[in-house]
């Protein structure tokens, strides 16, 4: 597809998200966030209007706009597209909604009320009317298989409990809306998965679909799209088994169908996305990263979908022709086949965090040699095996196994067969061979020298692609399984209990880079004894430089972390959430995921021109909110913690707002400004009412916002919340102010403990 405007590069990318606009006179394809673009490769927050009609791409700049993500989904319900969860970095994932309005261009937040949605990337969305239903993700090491429904008319979210054949976790699957059901299909979990359910809306209930012809193949990070009575597939990975191929679920019979893209390159539709555009597919993105290659895009690629019309019950596979595709726009003709460009375009950029690895790496990261396979056509794979042997480069240790209905066969190949073989695996191999079949026999193979053998597996069509063997086996294998094997091994050579085994935890956090294992864990005294030998294994289990034990916050004014470092040489981490940088020592500062929502709450808040108290700022956990994002006046930070005041001038720091706060060190109830503040925050738990007649004093005379937090049993919501709005109007009056004081919201951040939660009050003093 030629593109004019925006230059082609910013739509290289992946993990981003797209919806339809469709008028009478105009059908666009909005684009928003994802991992690429042009220049330096990083995380996105453009959003653009790509016409496919007439090939033009504009950025449509919007303020307030979303921080940058990818792995998020998109939603249309009428004007509005909704942006849901995704990943804003390596730790962090997001469980925030944003509303664009398309006609008034127009982003903000969405304030979530109902059931708690719990943070995600790689999940599926699809919309039914005014209901958007998601179901799976990953989080952390989490898979969900849980199914979510925001209603956007009242703007809650809620958890559905459904009944019958209900499908395992997955992430990276597809979903999309047929009239008033839902269908998904694939996914990863361990492997990729291949098994098509149907969710029905009215009965909530989810079915196993049971579909004629042949079905296809199980993949990951594909693409589904519904045009007319057709449930599309394409895309996904692995790669090489479905590159070229559309896949088609004819609704009417229920049958499989499949068509072939003759392309004249393979295209990584890997995390791309596919939006039908009146009769036309438009492929937006897709690409993969190689340790070993670099990184890969596909340009945008549109497809006529109209001749699919004409394919009857008896048609189970064809291929695109002649007529389907604008032979000027889209590519040429070769034998009666339509032959679709879209150039890859790749970089020798070293991978990135955010890359899509389609290599089998081991723990570190790094590329395990011994997982190398060479893929050979089966009438080739005699010559193959015997110059592998000849030479040492045949991995006797792995099984030879057939591919693709036994029409190809993977040898395993050696590291040293892996360090002198170089062939770009992206690359479409020639379809060229020798006139004459080659004979190793006799004298011939003998005297062949390693780079001629090298040169006829080349001929020969050798592709070396990772082991599906291995990769299987390793992708089978949890982390906590991992780490129990090897705990296993140790106590049984120390001579000790297997009841120990009982102590390990299934779950742990991870604050930046140290992985923090739960205070219940290894709770014996006599792990302690073994430490030397234990930690360091229990550290390359969960894949981590860092490993620490989490201890109980102290009760002591300041409120200090009691982390244990067990492996590493300190606590300093940097956590990154919604857009803001957070650094800290985690030995000595406590740090809470589940406030996340009430910094983004704060965060979605107009304070420009505004002055902000906040009377227990810790690292910034409130105040980086409010300057960042909801671009404060002026903050500020009082705080007595001597470590946090440290973390906290750093933050401000590196997230270049140090010239708009002034930290106060020291008691509150001391240090605090008087009659200078439109908002106070009063963050701190289980109760900040040591501090209510400070805050009362740092309002300005005509009043302001209070943001009361506070721990309260879950049936005496109502009962704290007068308690608050009672005590606040006398504090006041006892000052001379003449306020109406009134509870604007209560906000339920979390659950702190059993029937115990965690609220905010905001509480609104207007001068009479």
């Amino acid at each position: 597809m030629v593109i004019a405007g925006e230059p082609i590069e910013r739509l290289f990318l992946w993990g981003h998200s797209t919806c339809t606009l469709e008028s009478t006179n105009k059908a666009e394809v909005l684009i928003f966030g994802g991992f690429g673009g042009s220049g330096k490769h990083a995380r996105r927050d453009d959003s653009f209007l790509l016409d496919p009609l007439h090939g033009t791409l504009r950025e449509i700049n919007v303020a307030g706009r979303p921080s940058p993500r990818l792995g998020h989904t998109a939603s249309l319900i009428g004007d509005c597209m909704y942006v849901i969860g995704g990943r804003a970095d390596p730790t962090n994932k997001l469980s925030e909604v944003w509303i664009l309005n398309t006609l008034k261009n127009e982003w903000r937040l969405l304030d979530r009320t109902g059931s708690a949605f719990p943070p995600r990337h790689r999940h599926a969305a699809a919309a039914v009317g005014s209901k958007i239903y998601v179901f799976g993700g990953l989080n952390n090491e989490t898979i969900s298989s849980s199914l979510h429904v925001l209603d956007t008319n009242t703007l809650q979210w809620e958890e559905l409990i459904a009944h019958g054949e209900r499908p395992c976790a997955r992430h990276s699957h597809s979903m999309v809306a047929y009239g008033s059901k839902l269908f998904m299909f694939g996914g990863y979990y361990g492997e990729a998965l291949g098994d098509l359910y149907s969710f029905d809306t009215l009965t909530c209930s989810w079915k196993v679909e049971k579909v004629g012809g042949r079905s296809p193949y199980a993949r990951f990070s594909h693409s589904m799209f519904v045009y007319k009575y057709f449930i599309g597939i394409i895309g996904g990975c692995p790669v090489t088994q479905h590159c070229q191929e559309l896949t088609l679920l004819d609704m009417r019979s229920l049958v499989w169908k499949h068509v072939t893209l003759s392309s004249m390159d393979k295209e990584l539709f890997v995390r791309s996305t596919a939006n039908v555009v009146r009769d036309d597919l438009i492929m937006v993105g897709g690409g993969a990263a190689c340790y070993a290659f670099g990184t890969k895009f596909s340009e945008p690629m549109k497809i006529n979908l109209f001749p699919l019309l004409s394919l009857d019950d008896h048609d189970s596979s064809r291929k695109l022709g002649e007529n389907e595709v604008n032979k000027e726009e889209e590519g040429m003709m070769e034998n009666g086949n339509v032959l679709l460009q879209a150039p890859h375009v790749g970089t020798g950029s070293p991978q990135h965090p955010e890359m899509q690895s389609l290599n089998v790496e081991n723990q570190t990261g790094q590329i395990d040699a011994s997982s190398w396979v060479v893929k050979l056509e089966k009438k080739n794979a005699k010559l193959g095996k015997d110059i592998l042997k000849k030479f040492g480069w045949l991995d006797l240790e792995r099984k030879v196994y057939a591919q693709e209905d036994g029409l190809f066969i993977s040898f395993p190949v050696t590291e040293k067969f892996c360090a002198i073989f170089s062939e770009d695996r992206f690359e479409v191999l020639s379809d060229h061979h020798p006139s004459k079949p080659f004979r190793a026999e006799g004298s011939l193979l003998n005297d062949m020298s390693s780079s001629v053998a090298l040169d006829i597996l080349k001929e020969y069509g050798a592709t070396k692609l990772p082991d599906e063997l291995v990769q299987k086996r390793k992708a089978c294998k949890s982390p906590l399984k991992i780490m129990t094997e090897a705990v296993a091994s140790l106590i049984r050579q120390k001579g000790l209990s297997d009841k120990l085994l009982e102590q390990l935890p299934n779950r742990w956090e991870r604050i930046g880079d140290i992985v923090v294992l739960p205070i219940s864990s290894f709770g014996d005294p006599i792990w302690n004894s073994i430490g030397e030998e234990l930690w360091p294994i229990i550290a390359k289990s969960l894949n981590t430089c860092r490993l620490a034990r989490q201890g109980r916050v102290t009760a002591n004014g300041t409120r200090d972390s009691t982390l244990e470092i067990l492996v590493g040489d300190n606590g300093w981490v940097d956590h990154r959430e919604n857009g803001i940088l957070y650094s800290f020592d985690a030995t000595k500062c406590m740090f809470s995921w589940g406030n996340l929502s009430e910094k983004i709450r704060m965060a979605s808040s107009d304070c420009t021109d505004a002055v902000i108290v906040d009377l227990f700022a810790g690292i910034g956990y409130f105040v980086l909110p409010f300057l960042v994002r909801a671009k404060a006046k002026l903050v500020y930070a009082c705080e007595w913690n001597p470590y946090a005041i440290e973390a906290l001038k750093r933050n401000l720091e590196a997230n270049s707002v140090s010239d708009r706060c002034i930290v106060l060190e020291g008691d509150n109830r001391i240090t605090a400004p008087k009659g200078v503040a439109d908002r106070v925050c009063l963050g701190l738990l289980p109760s900040s009412e040591g501090s209510w007649l400070t805050a009362v004093r740092a309002l300005r005379s005509n009043g302001g916002i209070l943001h009361v937090h506070g721990n309260v049993k879950d049936t005496e919501v109502e009962l704290w919340a007068n308690h608050v709005s009672k005590s606040i109007s006398e504090i006041a009056r006892s000052e001379d102010h003449r306020w109406e004081v009134t509870i604007d919201h209560v906000e339920k951040v979390k659950w702190y403990a059993p029937h115990i939660r965690h609220l905010v009050a905001d509480v609104k003093c207007r001068q009479i």
